[in-house]
C-alpha cells in the first residue's frame, strides 16, 4: 500500500529534522555532547538579597533595599542556565539572491528552522522577529514542538510586505521587545549602512551571535555586456555595462566593503562571527561555531 504524499510543509519540516541530525552527529563526535550551547547563557542574572557579610564586595550592596533600615545586604546572583533566544532574520529583498531555492532567505529560514527545532528537543524558549525596513513577523519565545512548527510554518509562508532593507530599524525593534537579557542570532547579508550604533547596543545588552549571508553573485558578477539590472529594493531598473572593468572593480569593492564592515565591527565588540555562502554546506559551519561557544563558555 502507498503511503500517501507527503505535503510542501511535511516535506520541508523533513528536510530540517535531517540537517539537525547531521549536527547533532557532528556534535557528538567533535564536541562529546550536542550543541545546546547555543541556548545556554553566558553570564550571571540577579537571584535575591542577602544580609552584608565581612568580604563581601561594596559595589554588590543593593542600596534600594539597605535604605529601608533593615540592615545591609547585597545582591545575589545565579549562572544564567537558560535564557530566552531570538533569532532577529532579515527578510528584505536583497535575501532574494541566490539560485533557486538556495536564495539568501532560504538558508536564512532553513537556519532558523534546524535552530527551531533543536530548541524545542531541549526545552529552550525561541522566537523569531523577521524584519525589512518595518516588522514583518514576530512570534514571542515559547517551548515544545508545536511552538517550533508553528515558527517554522509562520516563517516560511511569509511574504515580506516592505522589499527595504533597516538593518538598525530590526535592531531597534528587538531592543524594544527584550524586556531581559537573551540570546540573539542576527541573520542578514548586511548590505546596509547607518547601522553599527543599534549593533553595538544589542551586543552590550545581550548575547549576540551574527550570521552573514553572502551569494557569490554578488562578488563576481557575469561579463554580459550593457544589460538591464534590476534593484531589487528600489524596483529601479538601470542599464549597465557588466564587461567594463570599472564596473567590475566597483562591483567586487561593494562586495568586500560589505562582508569587512560588519566583521570589523563584530570583532570590536568581541561578537560572535561567521559568514555563510548560499553555495556552501552550512551544517559544519554551525557546529564549529557552536564548539567554539563551548570552549569560551558562551561569547567570544
Amino acid at each position: 500500500m502507498n503511503s500517501p504524499a507527503l505535503t510542501p510543509f511535511q516535506q520541508l519540516v523533513r528536510k530540517l529534522r535531517q540537517m539537525e541530525i547531521r549536527i547533532l552527529k557532528a556534535a557528538d563526535a567533535q564536541l562529546q555532547g550536542d550543541f545546546h550551547s547555543v541556548f545556554k547563557g553566558t553570564g550571571l542574572e540577579f537571584d535575591d538579597v542577602r544580609l552584608y557579610q565581612y568580604g563581601d564586595e561594596v559595589r554588590a550592596i543593593d542600596w534600594a533595599v539597605s535604605s529601608k533600615g533593615h540592615g545591609t545586604f547585597v545582591k545575589t546572583y545565579k549562572e544564567e542556565r537558560e535564557q530566552s533566544v531570538l533569532l532577529l532574520l532579515d527578510v528584505s529583498a536583497s535575501q532574494q539572491v541566490g539560485a533557486a531555492g538556495r536564495r539568501k532567505l532560504d538558508v536564512g529560514r532553513e537556519i532558523c528552522g534546524i535552530l527551531a527545532l533543536a530548541a524545542a528537543r531541549q526545552g529552550a524558549q525561541l522566537g523569531i522577529l523577521a524584519f525589512s525596513s518595518q516588522k514583518e513577523l514576530y512570534l514571542a519565545p515559547g517551548k515544545g514542538i508545536h511552538h517550533a512548527y508553528s515558527l517554522i510554518k509562520r516563517l516560511f509562508d511569509l511574504e515580506p510586505r516592505s522589499r527595504q532593507t533597516a538593518v538598525g530599524g530590526g535592531i531597534k525593534q528587538a531592543l524594544g521587545l527584550l524586556k531581559r537579557r537573551s540570546i540573539i542570532l542576527l541573520i542578514s547579508d548586511f548590505i546596509d549602512t547607518n547601522y553599527e550604533r543599534e549593533l553595538t547596543m544589542l551586543a552590550r545588552k545581550h548575547d549576540l551571535i551574527v550570521l552573514q549571508l553572502l551569494d557569490k553573485r554578488e562578488k563576481e558578477f557575469p561579463p554580459l555586456g550593457i544589460v538591464p539590472l534590476l534593484d531589487q529594493e528600489t524596483g529601479r531598473t538601470v542599464w549597465v555595462n557588466t564587461s567594463a572593468e570599472s564596473f567590475r572593480k566597483r562591483y567586487r569593492a561593494t562586495y568586500e566593503q560589505n562582508r569587512e564592515q560588519i566583521g570589523q565591527i563584530c570583532r570590536r565588540h568581541r561578537t560572535e562571527f561567521l559568514s555563510i555562502a548560499t553555495d556552501s554546506d552550512f551544517v559544519p559551519q554551525l557546529v564549529r561555531l557552536f564548539r567554539r561557544r563551548n570552549q569560551r563558555g558562551g561569547r567570544a
